[in-house]
């Protein structure tokens, strides 16, 4: 059982920067960051793997940038010019390996409770 913990959300304007992390309590290969707005269904917005590889939806490409310190077990989401259509709640995820690459469709095993994130016009 791999529990975790996200921090970081808030609120913030349109064109700002927000940082997310979240600590695992062990070791796993694959990790990612989801959201989920009011009445929409869960997205994958970018994952990685143990070895670093990563995956990115097209719609943060280029702006959100995820990393990972496996020393500490900790995953981090740097989101910059962020949109108000960025608004959602954010959710750490792990799982074991699915392949190299991990995937962003939402069928992870572990969740964290998520951070909100708002961005205001």
């Amino acid at each position: 059982q791999v529990q975790l913990v996200e921090s970081g959300g808030g609120s913030v304007q349109a064109g700002g920067s927000l940082r997310l992390s979240c600590v695992a309590s062990g070791y796993i290969y694959c990790t990612g960051w989801f959201r989920q707005a009011p009445g929409k269904e869960r997205e994958g917005v970018v994952s990685i793997s143990g070895n670093g590889l990563t995956s990115t939806a097209e719609s943060v490409k280029g702006r959100f940038t995820i990393s990972r310190d496996n020393a500490k077990n900790t995953l981090y989401l740097q989101m910059n010019s962020l949109k108000p259509e960025d608004t959602a709640m954010y959710y750490c995820a792990a799982r074991s390996s699915a392949g190299w690459y991990c995937p962003l469709t939402p069928n992870y095993n572990y969740w964290g409770q998520g951070t909100q994130v708002t961005v205001s016009s």
